[in-house]
C-alpha cells in the first residue's frame, strides 16, 4: 500500500510513517518544517522528505490513501490535489481505525492521566512479553517508537486524545476509535481555544462513551464527579465498571502500594498516580493479566517521558519536570510532590504557555492549584501572548486568578533563570511544570543546581 502524509513531522504523524514503514507499506510524505527528533528518526527509515514544502505533483493516482496531520491547513497544495483528483484522505485517528477494525481496541481518554495510563498497560504487556499494537503519546523506556502495528496482534492500546482529527475534520481524536474496551480518567476543562464552554467539552466525553462497541465495557473513575455522571447517564449497552485509588502509604520519601500479599515499593508517586494505576490493573485484566502479575511489573514502571519526570537527586535535594500545564493537572502534580517530600520545601515553577492558560476568562479555573507548594511562581511570556492574537495578560490578573497572596510572577525568561540559580536547594524539591521552557531554559542547566 502506498501511503503519502501531509505534514509527516509531527510527533503523532512521524510515528505513524515509521510504524507504515516497519510493516512494510511504501510512505512518502511532505511538511514545511521538521525539527528534532522527528527528523532523525525518519532519516534513520529512509523517509524524510528530501526539501521541505508542499508538492502538489507528488500527489498521484498512483497513492492509495492520504494521512492529513493537524498542523496542515485546509487549503494545502497538496490536499486540494488529492481532494481533485479524488485520492481517499484519512485523518490520523482515521487511519488508526482502518487498521485495527479487526482488532480489540482499547481506548484510553480523560482530560489528564491517559498518557500515563496507556504506559503503564503497555510497560506492564511489554514485561510478560505479550506483543500488542499501541499509539501512546509519549516516548517510552524499552519502546523504539510511540505506535506499533501488525497484521496479526489481537489487541490494539491507543491513547484517547480529546483535540481535533484533522483541518478538515473536527470531531475528536477518541469519537473515531470505536472501542472495544474503553477507560475514562477525569474531565476538567481543557483546550478552551475549541471547546469554548464547560458543557461544550463534557459532552465531547459522552459522545465517548456513546461510541463504545455494543457489549464492550468502560472502566471509569469514580472518584470524579463529572466522570461518574457522564458515563452513568449513558445508555450504551455496556458494562460500566468503576475503579478508585489504590491504597497506598509513604514512608521516607518511599511510596508503597498496598497489595493482598503486602506492601510493595514502587517508583511513581502521588494520588493521582495511584488512580492512573487502579485503571491501568482493571484494563491489563481485561486484557488477560492476572492480578499478581500487574504488581510484580507495576513496581518497575518509572513513568511516561515528560510526566513527572526526576531529572536531577542528591541526598538532599530533587528536581522534576513535567507536563504539566492544565489546572488539574497543576494541583495534582503540585500536590503529588508535597506529599512525598513533606519534610522539603517545595518550589513549583508553573510557565503559562498553552492558548487556554494565556486566556484572560480561563486564568481563574488555576485558582488555589499552587497551594501546596512552599515557594510558588508563574512565568509567562508577554510575546507569546501577542503570537497567540490574544488579550494582553497583566501580574495582576495572574495574581487575582491564582488568589496567591506571595505568587512571584515573571515575564522576563532572564528574571526567572537568576531567580533559580540564586536558590540554595539544600532540603528543597523543585518542580518545572510546562509544556514550553520557560523562554530558553537549558533544563541541563537546572540538573547542575541539585547537588
Amino acid at each position: 500500500m502506498n501511503v503519502h502524509f501531509i505534514a509527516i513531522g509531527g510527533s503523532a504523524m512521524h510515528n505513524l510513517a515509521i510504524a507504515l514503514h516497519n510493516k512494510g507499506y511504501q510512505v512518502t510524505g511532505s511538511d514545511d518544517e521538521i525539527f528534532e527528533p522527528s527528523k532523525s528518526r525518519l532519516s534513520a527509515k529512509g523517509i524524510l522528505p528530501e526539501s521541505f514544502g508542499w508538492f502538489p505533483e507528488k500527489i498521484t493516482t498512483n497513492i492509495d490513501a492520504i494521512v492529513l496531520g493537524m498542523h496542515a491547513k485546509a487549503d494545502n497544495p497538496e490536499l486540494l490535489k488529492a481532494q481533485e483528483i479524488g485520492v481517499k484522505i484519512y485523518s490520523y485517528p482515521e487511519f488508526l481505525y482502518e487498521q485495527s477494525k479487526h482488532k480489540t481496541r482499547v481506548v484510553i481518554g480523560g482530560s489528564h492521566g491517559k498518557t500515563t495510563i496507556t504506559s503503564m498497560i503497555l510497560h506492564v504487556m511489554h514485561y510478560h512479553d505479550i506483543d500488542v499494537d499501541y499509539m501512546v503519546g509519549a516516548q517510552l523506556e524499552g519502546f523504539d517508537v510511540m505506535v506499533k502495528l501488525t497484521e496479526d496482534n489481537d489487541f490494539i492500546v491507543l491513547e484517547g486524545d480529546e483535540y481535533l482529527s484533522s483541518p478538515i475534520d473536527r470531531r475528536p481524536k477518541f469519537h473515531l476509535y470505536k472501542p472495544n474496551i474503553a477507560l475514562l480518567s477525569g474531565i476538567a476543562w481543557d483546550h478552551i481555544n475549541v471547546f469554548p464552554t464547560y458543557d461544550n467539552y463534557v459532552e465531547q466525553f459522552r459522545i465517548f462513551v456513546d461510541s463504545i462497541v455494543k457489549g464492550g465495557s468502560i472502566t471509569y473513575n469514580d472518584e470524579d464527579p463529572e466522570v461518574k455522571r457522564v458515563v452513568e447517564a449513558s445508555e450504551n449497552t455496556i458494562r460500566k465498571l468503576p475503579y478508585h485509588t489504590a491504597e497506598y502509604t509513604i514512608e521516607n520519601g518511599q511510596t508503597l502500594l498496598e497489595t493482598p500479599e503486602g506492601s510493595l515499593p514502587i517508583e511513581v508517586f502521588g494520588k493521582h498516580n495511584l488512580n492512573n494505576l487502579a485503571g491501568a490493573k482493571w484494563i491489563c485484566q481485561h486484557m488477560g493479566i492476572d492480578e499478581d502479575d500487574f504488581y510484580e511489573a507495576i513496581a518497575s514502571f518509572k513513568g511516561a517521558s515528560k510526566r513527572l519526570e526526576k531529572i536531577a537527586e542528591s541526598k538532599t535535594s530533587v528536581a522534576y519536570k513535567d507536563f504539566a500545564h492544565s489546572p488539574s493537572k497543576v494541583e495534582a502534580t503540585t500536590k503529588a510532590v508535597k506529599e512525598q517530600y513533606q519534610d522539603r520545601t517545595v518550589v513549583a515553577c508553573l510557565e503559562l504557555h498553552t492558548y487556554s492558560s494565556l486566556n484572560e476568562e480561563f486564568l481563574k479555573e488555576y485558582k488555589g492549584t499552587l497551594d501546596a507548594a512552599d515557594v510558588a511562581v508563574v512565568f509567562y511570556s508577554p510575546h507569546a501572548v501577542e503570537i497567540k492574537k490574544l488579550k494582553e495578560i497583566t501580574k495582576e490578573q495572574i495574581s487575582n486568578a491564582f488568589e496567591r497572596d506571595n505568587l512571584i510572577i515573571y515575564t522576563n525568561p532572564e528574571d526567572f533563570r537568576t531567580f533559580l540559580f540564586s536558590q540554595d536547594f539544600k532540603n528543597k524539591a523543585l518542580l518545572l511544570m510546562s509544556s514550553g521552557n520557560y523562554g530558553g531554559l537549558d533544563f541541563n542547566d537546572v540538573k547542575a543546581l541539585i547537588e
